[in-house]
């Protein structure tokens, strides 16, 4: 399979993170069949939890669960390690400079308020320039200006600003604040310097959530050049074009109080940094489920409404350009140069991928991607991968290479026994390719080694030997039915009304384990029920009859000098606590074992130890008051 003109110069490497290791893998110029080369970076650890490539592509970074590794790209050689072997996520700056990575937050023995968990290094001389904790897995990391001058990061409801451009690079003291409440978010416009800011502060008290465009440094209240407010805003993601000139606003709730959804609510509005916001009209009522911008900056992709959800293109005007219809979708893709867009359907849905024109307006091809995860455009525009990883599918994993014509080219499926965890792949800068010309020639390309779902509707067993001039009953195994039985009713018991005779049994049955064995001698009408006929004794008929026997067998159990017997009542709530005490008892068992074998114990799991002899006093008095 031959490359493109626009890729001929340049194979864009793979990064392979799985069950055994990071490995990258590249082609050669003249066809796509990625593979691992000897020459590449490789680590055997089963520890590696992220990978990450610079906006740039020439620096590639991943932990092993030792340290982290940056590489550099231009020929593989190891630019510096960084000691931090429980990073969870690597984020690269916008010029690759420095590195930010974040960590599970914990709290120890030692210090009890916890220690930081994401760090900003300096990649040229491996120094650790800034931590913070930052307890929120969601939006961790800094936002970045272009040049990389400033950052922002919301650290206790306040939006801290750090300048960190010149030879001083202040790293330890913030510049500039805003304040704001728990669960704000700020965003640094991307493009041109000094930047834009958007803060969004969530409403409080039954007030309006609020977001306001600030033009750094001027960030006085009254300083504000845009502001938009909206309720129903439990949170917010936002969305800068390229150029940084507008920002979408993707607003979201926990729960519809309406009852019409069961993800909750989602409203979409925008705002420019002219001035000017207003909400984008969505005219289908559902969720939002993908907003994409236009590399070119001047349009978006909305995919949106109950399924088959319908997916629109607009204008900065926020008005409908082109409407792609409706569908099983929930993704979009633009490709680096917004040429073509993927339109996808993931997750529950069956994997429909189309690619469409944007310039001509139509569909270029129309294939099925099946248990697809990750989705990612190459970076020529060309070619995009998918892939099937884990641990959100554990079985069938692998990725394919397809060519946006819907030829697949390359494909790699993992053995048995291991699991691809994550796969990227390599950035460039912008000018590296060449905006590639799209045309309808299909290229010839391979075919899956995956077996395809059978698209015959099901015929049953005996429909088949039918077709085939077989006797199902000579084939097929049945079960043996009693002539005599009627439906509904178990094999080998008769249909029909409950005869008297049996009813009386019952009773019999009833009054005998009342009554017991010193019941006295039995009436007429106890007679008559034993031969099976019925009685004319109205006694027999009546519900107190039971009672009076039993306590006549009382009484007589007490004139021979018998003491009656009192049956032990349990107690649910007695026994509820009692199990929950030993519970814990059973919990502080364990961890003084772990203390003994000389684990450092939490300073939650000391305190546990030490209330040890009160759960045993407890125990003791629950168990004498039973």
């Amino acid at each position: 399979m031959a490359l493109d003109s626009c890729a001929i110069n340049v194979c864009p490497a793979i990064a392979v993170r799985s069950s055994i290791g990071v490995e990258v893998w590249s082609c050669e110029s003249t066809n796509l069949q990625y593979e691992y080369k000897p020459n590449l970076p490789k680590e055997d650890s089963r520890n590696c939890r992220s990978i990450s490539f610079s906006s740039d592509g020439r620096s590639f970074a991943y932990s092993n669960g030792n340290e982290i590794k940056v590489i550099n790209t231009k020929d593989w050689t190891i630019k510096c390690t960084l000691p931090r072997p429980k990073a969870f996520y690597l984020k690269f700056s916008p010029l690759g400079n420095y590195l930010s990575t974040w960590e599970l937050y914990t709290v120890t023995k030692d210090k009890p308020e916890g220690s930081p968990n994401m760090f900003i290094y300096e990649l040229s001389s491996g120094l650790q320039m800034f931590d913070v904790v930052q307890k929120n897995q969601t939006d961790w990391e800094p936002s970045w200006s272009s040049d990389e001058s400033l950052f922002a990061i919301v650290i206790g409801g306040e939006a801290l600003f750090y300048d960190v451009s010149g030879d001083s690079k202040n790293f330890s003291h913030s510049t500039r604040k805003i304040g704001g409440s728990r669960g704000a978010v700020v965003s640094l416009s991307p493009g041109a310097c000094p930047p834009c800011v958007a803060v969004y502060t969530p409403g409080s008290k039954g007030g309006p959530s609020m977001c306001k465009l600030y033009k750094y440094p001027s960030l006085s209240p009254n300083q504000a050049i845009a502001c938009k407010s909206f309720f129903q805003a439990d949170r917010v993601e936002l969305l800068w074009n390229k150029r940084g000139s507008g920002v979408l606003l993707l607003t979201s709730t926990e729960v519809d109080k309406s009852g019409a959804s069961y993800y909750g609510n989602q409203a979409l509005h925008f705002m420019a940094t002219k001035g000017d916001s207003c909400s984008v009209p969505l005219s289908k009522e559902g969720p939002v489920h993908c907003v994409k911008w236009s590399p070119k900056a001047t349009e978006f992709v909305v995919v949106y409404g109950f399924m088959p959800s319908k997916a629109a293109l607009y204008n900065l005007k926020c008005d409908v350009v082109f409407d792609f219809g409706e569908g099983p979708r929930n993704c979009a893709y633009f490709n680096p140069f917004g040429n073509l867009v993927a339109l996808a359907g993931f997750g529950n849905l069956p994997g429909n991928v189309e690619i469409w024109d944007i310039k001509k307006k139509e569909k270029l091809t129309d294939i099925k991607c099946p248990d697809t995860t990750y989705f990612e455009w190459s970076p020529n525009g060309v070619y995009f991968i998918t892939a099937t990883t884990a641990p959100r599918l554990r079985i069938g994993n692998g990725f394919k290479v397809y060519h946006y014509s819907g030829s697949l080219v390359h494909e790699t499926i993992w053995p048995q026994g291991q699991e691809l965890l994550g796969i990227e792949w390599q950035k460039f800068p912008e000018n590296q390719f060449a905006e590639p010309i799209i045309t309808k020639v299909k290229p010839e390309g391979i075919k899956s080694s995956l077996p395809e779902a059978s698209k015959k509707a099901y015929t049953p067993p005996h429909l088949r030997m039918i077709k085939e001039g077989k006797d199902p009953d000579k084939f097929l195994p049945r079960s043996q039915i009693n002539s005599n039985a009627q439906p509904g009713f178990p094999v080998g018991r008769k249909g029909g009304l409950k005869t008297n005779a049996s009813k009386a049994n019952r009773i019999k049955n009833k009054k005998e384990l009342a009554v017991g064995n010193d019941a006295g001698p039995a009436t007429s009408g106890e007679k008559n029920f034993k031969n099976g006929a019925p009685s004319n004794n109205d006694e027999l008929n009546q519900p107190h009859r039971k009672l009076k026997v039993t306590k006549q067998t009382n009484d007589d159990n007490i004139q021979d000098g018998q003491k009656p017997v009192n049956k032990k009542v349990n107690n649910p709530e007695k026994e509820k606590k009692i199990r929950h005490v030993a519970k814990k008892l059973s919990d502080i068992k364990k961890l003084k074992l772990r203390q003994e074998q000389g684990e450092t114990l939490e300073l939650n799991q000391l305190n546990k130890i030490s209330m040890e002899a009160k759960f045993l006093e407890e125990l003791k008095f629950l168990k004498l008051t039973t």
